[in-house]
C-alpha cells in the first residue's frame, strides 16, 4: 500500500463494474484515496466495499455523466473531498451490436452521447480543476474500435472514433501546461459483464472472441498511466498495428469484420432482441470480470491475438511497400 504522501487522488467515472471497477481495486491496494461514480447505487456499493478492503479509501456518487451539470458537481465534491485531483479515468461505455438499421434510432443516440459526450462532459468538469492546481492525468477508455471501424456497432465506431479526436484536440490545447496530461488507453476485447448489459439486436446470443483480455490487464496499464503518463497506450495490441491498418486498409478490414459477423449470427445461439442496460443501470451487481473465458486459454489465446494483430500490420506494410517499389 502507499503512503499517505504519494497516494494518488482518483476520480473513477464508470466504476461500477468491468473495467472501471478493476481499476478502482488497483489504485486501492496502493492505498489511493478514491470518488467512484456511476449510474447504479448498488454496483457502487460492492465496488467501494472492494476498495476499501484491499486498503484504499473511497467514496461513491451515483452520476449519469450524460448529464452535464450533475457531472461538475462530482467534479466538485471530489476536490472538496479529496484536495485535488490527481486522476480522472473517464471510463465510461456502452454498446448496441446490430445492422445499423435494425437498431432503433434512439439507441444508436445513447451510445454516441454516453460515449463521447458523457467523456466531454467529464473532461469540461475537471479541466479547470487540473489548470488551477496546475496538474492532473485524464484518462480516456476508448479501445481498439477508435482505430478498427466494427461493423454491426456503427454508433460504437462513431464514438469511439470521434473520441480519439477529441482527445487529440485536447492534447493540441493543452499543450502550453507540461504537467497536465490527456492518455487514451486502446484495448483489444476484454471479459467484462458489459456483453451482458450491451444492447443486441442480432438474434443471436453475444460472445468474445478468442483472445479476450482480463480486466485486471487494462486496469494495470490504467495504473501506470497515472505515475507515466503518455499519450497512447493499447492494451492487447500494439499501438503501431492499429494505426497502420486504420491508415492503409480501413476498408478491408471493415468489410472482413462485417463477413464474420454475417456469419456469426447465422449459427450463434438464438438471443431476444432488447436494449439491455442502455438506458438504466443493472438491478444488481455486476462486479469485476465477464466469466467468459477459459481459464487454460486466458493467457495464451491473449498473446496470439496481440501477435495476430501485429502480425497482420507488418504483412500490410511490407505489401505497401512492394506496391511502391
Amino acid at each position: 500500500m502507499a503512503s499517505n504522501d504519494t497516494a494518488k487522488r482518483v476520480v473513477i467515472t464508470g466504476a461500477s463494474s468491468g473495467i472501471g471497477a478493476a481499476t478502482a481495486i488497483a489504485f486501492a491496494r496502493r492505498g489511493a484515496r478514491l470518488m467512484l461514480a456511476a449510474r447504479g447505487q448498488t454496483g457502487l456499493d460492492d465496488i467501494a466495499r472492494l476498495c476499501r478492503e484491499a486498503g484504499g479509501e473511497a467514496q461513491v456518487r451515483v452520476v449519469d455523466v450524460n448529464d452535464a451539470a450533475s457531472v461538475a458537481q462530482l467534479a466538485a465534491e471530489a476536490r472538496d473531498y479529496l484536495g485535488e485531483i490527481d486522476v480522472w479515468f473517464s471510463n465510461v461505455g456502452v454498446g448496441v451490436v446490430g445492422k445499423y438499421e435494425d437498431v432503433p434510432i434512439a439507441d444508436h443516440v445513447q451510445v454516441v452521447t454516453t460515449n463521447l459526450i458523457g467523456h466531454m462532459n467529464d473532461a469540461h468538469a475537471v479541466l479547470p480543476i487540473f489548470l488551477a492546481q496546475d496538474h492532473g492525468t485524464f484518462i480516456n477508455m476508448i479501445s481498439v474500435g477508435g482505430f478498427v471501424a466494427t461493423p454491426y456497432a456503427a454508433a460504437y465506431s462513431a464514438s469511439k472514433f470521434g473520441l480519439r479526436g477529441f482527445s487529440e484536440a485536447l492534447r493540441g490545447e493543452l499543450s502550453k501546461h507540461p504537467r497536465i496530461y490527456v492518455c487514451d488507453v486502446y484495448p483489444t476485447f476484454v471479459d467484462t459483464p458489459g456483453i451482458d448489459h450491451a444492447a443486441n439486436y442480432t438474434g443471436a446470443k453475444l460472445s468474445l472472441p478468442p483472445g479476450a483480455l482480463a480486466p485486471e490487464t487494462v486496469a494495470k496499464a490504467v495504473v501506470r498511466l497515472a505515475d507515466h503518463p503518455r499519450n497512447t497506450t493499447a492494451v492487447g495490441a500494439p499501438a503501431i498495428a492499429l494505426k497502420l491498418n486504420q491508415f492503409f486498409t480501413p476498408n478491408l478490414g471493415a468489410a472482413m469484420m462485417n463477413g464474420f459477423m454475417d456469419s456469426w449470427t447465422s449459427k450463434a445461439d438464438p438471443s431476444k432482441d432488447g436494449s439491455g442496460a442502455l438506458f438504466d443501470p443493472p438491478a444488481a451487481p455486476s462486479g469485476v470480470d465477464g466469466g467468459r473465458r477459459r481459464p487454460d486459454q486466458r493467457r495464451k489465446a491473449a498473446a496470439a491475438a496481440g501477435a495476430g494483430v501485429a502480425v497482420a500490420g507488418l504483412i500490410t506494410l511490407a505489401a505497401i511497400l512492394r506496391r511502391r517499389k
